[in-house]
């Protein structure tokens, strides 16, 4: 927690949250990957993110595969 609080402190920190587009985005990224169980909650990520014009998202989590809407990247690969 002390190293989310002191990214948190950055003045070019933001947390992202659900937008008010939130329903539709989520709705549309399901309906477009079938994704069920835990992938529900990675939809949820992808939705904020593209709703606040995340253009990549650095993961190693390859279930986000399911939503191409949203660019990722593996920083754990070169």
């Amino acid at each position: 927690m002390q190293a989310m609080r002191e990214l948190c402190s950055l003045p070019s920190a933001t947390l992202l949250s659900e937008a008010p587009d939130h329903l539709t985005r989520l709705s549309g990224l399901l309906d477009a990957s079938d994704a069920r169980g835990p992938k529900v909650h990675d939809a949820r990520i992808a939705a904020i993110c593209l709703s606040h014009g995340v253009s990549e998202l650095w993961t190693a989590d390859r279930d986000f595969s399911y939503f191409p809407a949203l660019s990722t990247r593996n920083p754990l690969i070169l």
